[in-house]
């Protein structure tokens, strides 16, 4: 259903790499809700990814950019603004990459040169974005931004790994960048914790399948997917949520309040065998090999 929620607003979407993705859906709606929007992603993101689809679809373009890197966000921003003929209301950041996890690194085994690229790409680039859109003063009065993240920010989570560590810089600087941002501009910065959703990035979690599983059978209205995370962020982007600000909102079915579900704990009684991380692994490089 349309409300128009973002009828003459302008947007710039980070992330968008296929119709799995959340910051694909998250176009799909603001468009639908009357937003224009430009779409931007790393070069290889976009061979590997059918962004310019998206694209052709909404009627925009596509602008290639590392976010880690100070240059190619200043392209991006000044490009944004020229093809959408002014600043921005809304930004979505949905960014994140951990060589570890895909490396099959554990968090007691980690490569702190692969560290600072998780930490790069997947918060700090967050940092950077924001930086570089308020010196070109990029975002307009009562804009808003928000980031993606998810509960391992703030609790244990088996899999996630330094991913974790990201997301809890990912939320810091919303909050102090919020108040930055607010003060100056009234433009409000928040961070979305999404139920675990089954995108091209969050498949490389090592157990993430049975993560997801877990999740659902936790949550009471069990887990939001990316068309429910899409249509949350679009009210975020609305003139209804104009004083909500520095947040970390949960969108998790219930998920992030629940102790023991009837539904999970009726598994555990049924029996679950306990392996260790290192059985793991070995289980999975065995899949590789077969």
């Amino acid at each position: 259903m349309k409300y128009n929620l973002l009828k003459g607003k302008r947007g710039l979407i980070f992330g968008a790499l296929n119709e799995k993705s959340i910051a694909w859906k998250v176009a799909e709606r603001a468009y639908e809700e009357g937003a224009q929007v430009a779409l931007t992603n790393t070069p290889v993101s976009m061979r590997l990814g059918n962004i310019n689809e998206l694209a052709k679809k909404l009627n925009t373009i596509v602008i290639p950019a590392d976010a880690t890197k100070i240059e190619d966000l200043e392209n991006l921003v000044q490009k944004s603004m020229e093809h959408l003929g002014g600043q921005l209301d809304f930004v979505l950041h949905s960014i994140g990459m951990s060589p570890n996890v895909r490396k099959g690194k554990t968090y007691d085994d980690l490569d702190y040169a692969y560290l600072q690229q998780t930490l790069d790409i997947s918060a700090i680039s967050f940092h950077k974005m924001l930086q570089v859109c308020r010196k070109a003063d990029a975002i307009s009065r009562w804009g808003s931004v928000v980031a993606l993240s998810y509960i391992a920010a703030q609790r244990t989570l088996y899999g996630y790994n330094d991913m974790a560590d990201a997301k809890a810089m990912l939320e810091s600087i919303a909050r102090s960048f919020g108040y930055i941002y607010g003060r100056e501009k009234r433009i409000r910065i928040n961070t979305v914790s999404q139920s675990p959703t089954l995108t091209t990035a969050g498949s490389g979690i090592m157990g993430f399948d049975n993560l997801v599983d877990f999740a659902d059978r936790m949550s009471p209205l069990g887990n939001a997917d990316a068309e429910d995370c899409a249509s949350y962020v679009i009210t975020l982007f609305s003139d209804l949520t104009r004083k909500v600000t520095m947040q970390n909102l949960f969108h998790d079915g219930g998920y992030s309040s629940m102790g023991m579900s009837f539904r999970a704990m009726k598994v555990y009684n049924e029996g679950l065998e306990y392996r260790d991380v290192k059985d793991d692994k070995t289980k999975q490089q065995k899949e590789i090999e077969s």
